[in-house]
């Protein structure tokens, strides 16, 4: 009986992977079709056909794997770090209390205190070496609060990080974190920060224009995360951060 239910249940999750093959294949096609169409905005079919294609197979193989392990155990009982074991998260200090507080590996992790976008030379080359599938970007608040730095400023410095990362490492995948809100003690402190809701408006528009994931925080964040000064998180945060991204990234 229980052989039989096993492989019963291998025939469901191979017939999900071939339903997903054909579900790539139909949206490749309506892509087509929306290009050839008059009055087509070829831009748009182009982008629509390559947001089908990034589902590829590897990923299709990723999700039988995981429907695999739920259903032999009830659900996903992974923890973060093997999640993330073949991601690296890239950023400033509030990046780096992945590490500090032990929820991801620290090969999961190349953050730098006080990071700004045009600083991440060595860390980008410790990023190379490791050839993650996945990278996610988690910083740009000091350069929020950098004198120098306006949001067209901001714009091109993080577009040219986001080159730099692509060069490193072609094949993954990148996901840009927004820049987390801060309480209204650090606005009094430094002002700038009160910018922070226009810069992730050019985050999540750079994202848009180099067709890569944007990952919005604001919800998950509450008064209860927060360090004393209003803008760091204590460690309970990092978990929920952890399973945000993983979700927005199907890991």
């Amino acid at each position: 009986m229980k052989r039989r239910k096993k492989k019963s249940n291998r025939i469901f999750i191979i017939s999900i992977g071939v339903i997903l093959l054909l579900i790539l294949v139909m949206l490749a096609i309506q892509g087509v079709r929306r290009i050839a169409s008059p009055g087509a905005d070829t831009e748009e079919g182009l982008a629509y056909i390559k947001a089908a294609e990034s589902d590829d197979i590897a990923t299709i193989e990723q999700k039988i794997s995981q429907l695999e392990g739920e259903d032999s155990s009830g659900g996903d009982s992974r923890s973060n770090k093997e999640k993330f074991s073949s991601s690296v998260v890239m950023g400033d200090s509030i990046a780096a209390g992945f590490a500090e507080y032990d929820v991801l590996n620290s090969t999961s992790v190349e953050a730098k205190i006080g990071a700004q976008l045009a600083d991440m030379d060595a860390q980008i080359e410790q990023v190379k070496e490791r050839a993650p599938r996945i990278v996610f970007l988690a910083i740009g608040m000091n350069d929020v609060v950098s004198a120098s730095e306006d949001a067209d400023q901001f714009r091109t410095a993080y577009m040219e990080f986001v080159r730099k990362v692509r060069e490193a490492v072609p094949n993954a995948r990148i996901f840009v974190n927004s820049i987390f809100p801060v309480q209204e003690s650090a606005i009094q402190e430094e002002p700038a920060l009160a910018d922070i809701e226009e810069y992730n408006a050019v985050l999540k528009e750079i994202c848009g224009d180099m067709q890569i994931g944007f990952i919005d925080n604001t919800e998950i964040v509450s008064d209860g995360y927060y360090e004393d000064d209003g803008i760091h998180f204590n460690s309970s945060f990092y978990e929920v951060w952890a399973n945000h991204m993983a979700e927005v990234a199907a890991l």
